[in-house]
């Protein structure tokens, strides 16, 4: 599980919804959380925003994989 799947996981938050928040469609945020894509430097920031985080927590993955 990467970060950008496991905070919208601990908010509650679908993919549906996080995608209508952040304008972008439901593919690209699956795409983001099975590692197919990575969000450009400004969606990414604005992911960061989205969850009160970080650029550097919306990228790292190694905690993530053992929390879940």
């Amino acid at each position: 599980m990467n970060a950008i799947e496991f905070l919208r996981n601990e908010k509650k938050i679908t993919q549906e919804k996080m995608a209508n928040d952040l304008r972008v469609t439901q593919s690209a945020v699956a795409q983001w959380e099975s590692g197919k894509r990575v969000p450009p430097l400004k969606k990414a920031k604005e992911i960061a925003d989205y969850f009160n985080t970080t650029i550097d927590v919306v990228f790292f993955e190694g905690e993530y994989n053992t929390k879940l």
